[in-house]
């Protein structure tokens, strides 16, 4: 059974702070494969998730001083 959109961006955001398990990383990817609108909100939660880490040490450096 596919999982429902709002499923799908619970366990999207999930994987960016933990390792999803098998059964959750299979579902999500199959509603990828199915889901436009996931898809490009996945895509969405890695570009942020990429540029947070590149400001990151930047914010941590602020702290210091």
């Amino acid at each position: 059974m596919m999982i429902m959109c709002r499923r799908a961006t619970e366990l999207m955001s999930q994987r960016l702070d933990r390792p999803l398990a098998w059964p959750e990383r299979i579902s999500l990817r199959f509603h990828l494969s199915m889901c436009g609108a996931c898809s490009q909100c996945n895509r969405q939660f890695d570009l942020l998730h990429e540029a947070g880490k590149r400001f990151e040490p930047a914010a941590q450096e602020q702290e210091q001083e």
